[in-house]
């Protein structure tokens, strides 16, 4: 049968893991992200100068057609 600690008692408090315990951290493990940039992963493969130029592009448009709007609506 388990001990039954009171909750108030040190005993009841969140224990510490010491030693060479594992840790677990969000967002996955950097086995998986390597994954993203070797030519095993699968899916599209886009350089990142082309993903920079087509946001720049895309951010450059919305600029445009806001002045374009300005002047147009009067």
């Amino acid at each position: 049968m388990a001990d039954v600690v009171p909750s108030g008692s040190p005993r009841g408090a969140v224990r510490r893991r010491t030693g060479n315990a594992t840790v677990s951290r969000s967002g996955g493990s950097s086995s998986t992200m390597m994954k993203l940039y070797t030519d095993d992963a699968q899916g599209l493969r886009v350089d990142p100068v082309v993903v920079i130029v087509l946001a720049l592009a895309f951010i450059g448009s919305v600029f445009i057609l806001h002045i374009y709007g300005k002047f147009t609506r009067g």
